[in-house]
């Protein structure tokens, strides 16, 4: 079997609160929904229907990317410039202002089914904003941009893109900069009637032919197309005939969410279906893979920040999630000498530090796919958020020429839940599915440190003159833990509760997690080692995750 590929850029951390960040992949071409600008680009804009707190309201969406005039096959079509605009009419904004909100960020997934001859998959394209004034009145437009997976396709014919349904998340604060209760929104748009036959986005030509100055018009769906989000791939149903995407990595869990084992009987062709390839990303330092913003606002001399990225187990789901790259921002405390009875000689160190993302202490977020209960495919977005302090506690044992390490990290987190799809089919979870607590670690210090709280703990060694092995706050490395899933609350919505379903599908102790820190960047100091920094001070390594 011969079909499309989606090639994955690397991670960026792209993603949070009820959804991601919005986008999608498109080109030039398409019905009358879409005007090409010249003979590269696309500028579609569609009628949806939102569904806010107030009621179903009317929505504009406008979908912008350029994309090649056509491809050979194997070659790969990279959409650029990629951006969408929705536009909320004033009923929404009187939602917003109703929660005192003040600014909003937004994270949007716009579903694009991706078909080439007859075989038609849904691929999510995401983006993100950065936070906006809330108007006193009139519509609110929130504009997203985002990096789009490269598509790659194995057979000849017409590839068409078509935008489906949107996830729009919505971040909301108060004048003040506090989160307003609820914290966010998360709300679901699709087309209009009024969109109907106009929604296909690009067609484009692969294979032997004429370049005809742009993507030609709309033909058949292409061969079984794969999806990903850019910072994890996932499972997605397609049409009936469509096979789930494969892994980048060949591997069960891939690109790290799927807990569906591959079939042993599948014959050899099948392989060369819809799956996701890395590829180096573009827009930053050579050979440097995309991460999300992570700039420290008014650092000291003392000011470190990370990317972290890694696999969390869900055992009782028999599956790993992969946790996209995230930003972390450290104040480290005054190193101390300790000298202890047993004549041993240490060099303590506590520091502080917060998760980043679009202003919130959260991560990115996340899209995970299970097999529930064995059997039924699970899609859930998720975003883990901060509910507390997080302490970074290193201990150095000076014993020339050796120096060995232990760092441990704590952090209370809140799993959130922003949308979840069974078998295909969306379940409303609601604005306020969370696990009831924080997530909860084995504490070795209990009496120090009491509640609920993932605990992570690094081992490294320093050899005097050598770079450090295993963990070092300053330099990164592995940092693993295991953690218990709490049950869930605020699940469902109009009167349905589904805190019991995803409390016995997800929660539950023993889940393995292993995190890998990238080295730090010193932001406040004068000239940052080279290599450890970009020019505007973020961290210049992005780590990628281990199993």
């Amino acid at each position: 079997m011969r079909g499309l590929r989606a090639a994955q850029r690397p991670s960026r951390a792209p993603a949070r609160g009820a959804a991601i960040a919005a986008l999608v992949a498109l080109a030039p071409l398409l019905p009358a929904a879409a005007v090409a600008l010249d003979p590269h680009t696309v500028d579609a804009e569609l009628p949806y229907l939102c569904a806010l707190p107030s009621g179903e309201q009317p929505a504009k969406v406008r979908i912008r990317a350029t994309l090649p005039d056509r491809v050979a096959v194997g070659e790969a079509v990279r959409p650029t410039g990629a951006g969408t605009t929705v536009e909320l009419p004033a009923a929404a904004v009187a939602d917003l202002t109703a929660l005192k909100a003040a600014t909003v960020g937004a994270e949007t997934l716009l579903s694009v089914a991706a078909g080439q001859n007859g075989r038609t998959t849904e691929v999510t394209w995401a983006g993100t904003a950065q936070p906006v004034g809330v108007p006193a009145e009139g519509p609110l437009a929130l504009t997203t941009t985002g990096d789009v997976p490269t598509l790659t396709t194995d057979s000849a014919g017409d590839l068409t893109l078509t935008a489906g349904k949107l996830a729009l998340g919505l971040a909301l604060s108060t004048a003040d900069g506090a989160a307003t209760t609820p914290a966010s929104l998360s709300v679901t748009c699709v087309p209009a009637k009024e969109a109907e036959g106009r929604t296909v986005l690009a067609t484009v030509p692969v294979g032997a032919g004429t370049p005809t100055g742009g993507p030609s018009s709309s033909a058949g769906p292409s061969a079984s197309p794969s999806s990903a989000l850019p910072s994890a791939p996932s499972a997605s149903s397609g049409s009936s005939g469509s096979p789930l995407p494969s892994s980048p990595t060949g591997g069960p869990t891939g690109g790290g969410t799927s807990g569906a084992p591959q079939d042993p009987e599948s014959p050899p062709e099948a392989a060369k279906g819809p799956r996701a390839v890395a590829e180096n990303a573009t827009g930053g330092p050579a050979g440097r893979r995309k991460a999300p913003p992570c700039v420290t606002e008014k650092p000291t001399s003392t000011s470190l920040s990370a990317y972290i990225t890694g696999y969390s187990n869900v055992r009782k789901l028999n599956g790993a999630s992969l946790i996209p790259v995230s930003c972390v921002q450290i104040e480290q405390g005054e190193p101390v000498i300790d000298f202890r009875p047993d004549g041993t000689i240490h060099l303590l160190q506590k520091s502080v530090g917060s998760l980043l993302y679009q202003g919130r202490k959260q991560s990115p977020p996340f899209t995970s796919t299970f097999l529930t209960f064995g059997f039924a495919p699970t899609t859930a977005t998720l975003v883990l958020e901060q509910a507390g302090p997080m302490t970074v506690e290193s201990d150095v044992l000076l014993v020339f020429p050796d120096n060995i390490a232990e760092t441990y990290i704590r952090v209370p987190l809140v799993l959130r839940v922003l949308d979840v799809k069974v078998n295909g089919t969306r379940l409303d979870v609601g604005p306020n599915c969370r696990t009831a607590t924080p997530l909860a670690s084995p504490e070795p210090n209990p009496a120090k440190y009491p509640g609920d709280h993932l605990v992570l703990l690094g081992k490294g060694q320093l050899l005097n003159g050598t770079d450090a092995t295993g963990y070092v706050l300053t330099s990164g490395g592995p940092l693993t833990g295991e953690v218990t899933v709490p049950a869930f609350k605020g699940c469902g919505a109009g009167g349905e509760n589904l805190d019991r379903l995803l409390t016995a599908s997800i929660s539950g102790p023993g889940n393995h997690i292993k995190q890998i820190q990238g080295q730090t960047c010193a932001v406040g100091v004068e000239v940052p080692t080279e290599g450890q920094c970009t020019k505007d001070r973020q961290p210049y390594v992005v780590p990628k995750p281990e199993r």
